[in-house]
């Protein structure tokens, strides 16, 4: 089933606020940074530019499983580099494909190389939820005449 619907359109709905981290930043601070946001990743920027992804996933299975300190540890030694991303054009069963594919929770979204956003998949979900009830409203109405 191909699911209609632009990453432009989930990020016009979406908080225009978008928070990242540094490299040489502690995982302590971007831990913290998430925890406050109630984000679960948080782009790695360096001079403006996209270098990475840290998660909570990169965490638990980086630092903490490893008997890592989380305030000794420094963001790029636990980060993702491979970065998968969309553009604003992609549509959600694009993003979904992706995230499946690589086994990623976020997607930064890049437009000209320069980060415009984040789409998680609890995003894509809620989208999904929202264009399955608008297509029951429509068939209902067709059916019934309303």
């Amino acid at each position: 089933m191909e699911i209609s619907g632009a990453v432009s359109t989930i990020l016009s709905q979406k908080t225009l606020e978008l928070w990242s981290i540094g490299p040489t930043d502690t995982v302590y601070e971007a831990i913290r940074l998430m925890a406050e946001k109630g984000v679960g990743a948080l782009p790695v920027l360096k001079d403006g530019r996209l270098v990475g992804m840290i998660s909570e996933r990169d965490y638990t299975r980086k630092v903490m499983l490893r008997g890592k300190s989380s305030k000794d540890t420094q963001v790029v030694e636990i980060m993702s580099e491979a970065i998968v991303s969309v553009h604003p054009g992609d549509s959600v069963s694009e993003c979904m494909e992706r995230m499946t594919e690589r086994r990623v929770r976020h997607l930064p979204v890049l437009e000209d190389g320069r980060l415009v956003g984040i789409v998680s998949i609890g995003d894509l979900v809620k989208w999904i939820i929202s264009a399955q009830g608008a297509t029951i409203d429509q068939l209902t109405k067709y059916v019934f005449g309303e």
